[in-house]
């Protein structure tokens, strides 16, 4: 089959490869429509590793899709052929203890798309258990079902920091999963969510989905902003999107005393980091890896209109212009938030 493959850091190919898989019993064969562009298939493709996980052979690309089922295996009762989805794409153990305790995003055992040496979607045609496969609402595109993934890292963020109606929330970071976070916030219950970013393009983006307050790094004092308008308090919930650690050494200042904090980007390297500032606030913090059990959620949310991921897909290329849309992934414009490939 035809599939966009990084074959090494730096080099990308559209070619056949030749991938067997056998359609079991809870199986369905899903013709991919439409993929997504993360930013993990960008950082494998400019430095060929992301922590412990390094491509040291060809990997196809991509884990953000959607697409329409061709075949269901025997034991498949919920979906038929000619169905819209969208898949989770980490397939963990079911025999785990993680799995087991319902944790399932946490299996050490994890094949999860596109992290080596698992492939990804970035093909013609994928088999998937069914029961990580979820049919598209009437009202959602498969573009947008393309988005469930990263929304799912949004709402997982928002469901373990416990948001309660009237919450402020502070977003550092306005890119595709910040903006996710904010989108999951306001249908959480948040009353207002201040988004904090260096490109003004994307924060004019964030403040167009409701109750946002854009701060604009180079020209505002987030800090100041969040005094502002919670009347010195500080902010109920502080989501660090961005990974960037000078951000993470101001996220205390944010907070208010007994706040939650809920850690989302991953700093490209170890750096010193100051708790003391969060102990003195006794703020309670929490992380997130990927998500577990929010694809149904989101896909009620946005059937419902309560989310509209459709103003963050920004830019839309071919299969056959794959290795420039992977080009301009890496350098896009301040106006680009979702790059998409259709197949």
């Amino acid at each position: 089959m035809k599939a966009l493959v990084l074959e090494k850091k730096g080099e990308i190919q559209l070619r056949e490869i030749d991938i067997q898989e056998t359609l079991g019993d809870h199986d369905v064969r899903i013709k991919i429509d439409v993929v997504g562009i993360c930013g993990s298939d960008v950082h494998f493709y400019t430095h060929g590793r992301i922590g412990p996980f390094v491509v040291e052979q060809p990997m196809v690309l991509g884990h953000e899709a959607a697409g329409v089922v061709t075949e269901v295996g025997c034991a498949v009762t919920h979906l038929s052929v000619g169905d819209r989805v969208c898949m989770e794409p980490g397939i963990p153990d079911p025999n785990s203890r993680a799995t087991q305790l319902g944790i399932y995003n946490l299996d050490p055992e994890v094949r999860f798309w596109a992290t080596p040496p698992i492939h990804g979607c970035l093909r013609e045609n994928v088999v998937h258990p069914a029961s990580l496969t979820f049919k598209l609402p009437e009202t959602v595109s498969l573009e947008e079902g393309a988005l469930v993934e990263p929304l799912a890292i949004g709402l997982h963020a928002v469901k373990k920091a416990a948001v309660k109606p009237g919450d402020v929330a502070v977003v550092c970071g306005a890119g595709t999963i910040g903006l996710m976070t904010a989108a999951a916030a306001l249908a959480g219950g948040c009353s207002q969510v201040i988004i904090s970013d260096c490109v003004p393009e994307r924060l004019k983006i964030a403040e167009s989905i409701g109750a946002v307050r854009g701060v604009d790094v180079r020209t505002e004092n987030l800090t100041e902003v969040v005094a502002e308008v919670t009347d010195g308090w500080g902010a109920d919930l502080v989501f660090e999107a961005s990974g960037v650690p000078a951000v993470i050494n101001q996220v205390a200042d944010c907070a208010c005393p007994g706040g939650t904090v809920v850690w989302i980007g991953m700093p490209p390297e170890p750096f010193a980091f100051d708790i003391i500032p969060f102990m003195c606030k006794e703020l309670r913090m929490e992380t997130i890896f990927r998500y577990a059990h929010i694809y149904p959620r989101a896909l009620a949310l946005m059937g419902s209109g309560k989310i509209a991921v459709k103003p963050f897909i920004t830019d839309s290329y071919s299969i056959d212009d794959g290795i420039a849309a992977f080009d301009y992934a890496v350098n896009p414009k301040p106006t680009s938030v979702k790059v998409q490939i259709k197949l």
